[in-house]
């Protein structure tokens, strides 16, 4: 006969399966940014792999691949491509020791600045682009660990795209809630993603490419570099572009280039700053929206977690978070209501 009757091994079976659980979930940590990223193309690739696979009729496998070979072209080696050409810029510049003194030189004829002063603002900017450095990641320095997390992220979104219905049913089946709750926060998520991802990113291009072509029509150094530095930290709204135009003017300044300081001050305000208003608004018509508050929030979760893809990862790790708690809140309230339904009717039938 059983030590256990039925109750207490289907409580230990959920012991031994959350334990488990816990342990497949701290060891697939490495490689969380490359689950992530599958899902947010899955995200991206599903409508054009529902058109071309299950409408148009094209080979399941076929259009997998080439979907997959798409997003490497167009997403994947440009990013890297200019993560690199950041790196080796940073470093450039990081090196050169007579870059920093001539800046704070020039720094001197617009504000008084101490000797000491001097030093430690000289000693910050350094770290600063050690910092910066580190944030980016290069196909040259860590080229076994990108190329791995490469193939593990588009083997995962293989199957993910092949055998889409299998996985979405699995997900609704497996989901902590009732299935509409499931599939509406599929869809949500979805909004979320395309917000973030492609809304956003196309906000962050914008201003980058405003950036970079206001630099060379005013005869600034480096535009090409100056617009891809733009471009990733724009996806920080409002503060980020002018971390890089207002010093850019504020030297001009210094160099005694008064016009091309003031233009670029005008133009950066006036412009850059408000198209990502009129962006975002025209974006939030079609794909949703992200409150800056929550972007800010998750760009300062995500840089720790993932570098600089933390910008992007972050705000919608966040926002995830947040469509849980709401879908929560209302099943609660729905569950509520529907006590509050059996026990009034219960007291009638008594």
């Amino acid at each position: 006969m059983s030590l256990f009757n039925y109750k207490q091994r289907n409580n230990i079976n959920l012991v031994i399966i959350i334990a488990l659980g816990c342990l497949i979930a701290y060891s697939l940590l490495g490689i969380f940014s490359s689950l992530l990223s599958a899902l947010v193309l899955y995200t991206i690739l599903r409508p054009g792999y529902i058109y071309l696979a299950e409408v148009r009729g094209w080979n399941k496998s076929f259009t997998a691949i080439l979907l997959l070979f798409l997003s490497l072209v167009v997403l994947v080696l440009p990013f890297y491509a200019l993560s690199s050409m950041v790196i080796e810029k940073i470093t450039e510049l990081r090196n050169d020791e007579l870059y920093f003194k001539n800046i704070l030189y020039k720094v001197k004829h617009l504000l008084p600045v101490e000797e000491n002063v001097q030093v430690i603002i000289e000693d910050g900017l350094k770290k600063a682009g050690a910092w910066a450095t580190g944030l980016f990641p290069s196909l040259i320095s860590s080229i076994f660990n990108t190329v791995l997390g490469l193939l593990l992220m588009y083997f995962i979104l293989y199957f993910m795209l092949v055998e889409r219905i299998t996985f979405e049913r699995a997900l609704i089946k497996y989901a902590p809630f009732r299935e509409q709750n499931a599939q509406r926060f599929a869809e949500e998520m979805r909004n979320t993603t395309y917000a973030n991802v492609v809304g956003q990113g196309f906000i962050c291009l914008v201003q980058g490419s405003l950036v970079s072509l206001s630099f060379y029509v005013l005869g600034y150094k480096d535009p090409l570099f100056w617009g891809v530095v733009t471009t990733f930290i724009s996806f920080v709204p409002v503060l980020g572009p002018p971390v890089v135009f207002v010093p850019a003017a504020l030297l001009q300044m210094a160099n005694g280039n008064n016009f091309a300081a003031w233009a670029m001050l005008i133009f950066g305000f006036v412009v850059i700053i408000n198209i990502d208003n009129v962006l975002r608004f025209m974006i939030a018509k079609k794909v949703g929206n992200i409150h800056p508050i929550i972007t800010v929030i998750g760009v300062v979760i995500g840089i720790p977690l993932f570098g600089i893809l933390g910008l992007v990862f972050g705000p919608l790790l966040l926002s995830y978070f947040m469509l849980l708690v709401k879908i929560y809140e209302t099943s609660s309230l729905a569950s509520e209501r529907l006590e509050r339904i059996k026990t009034i009717r219960e007291h009638e039938e008594l």
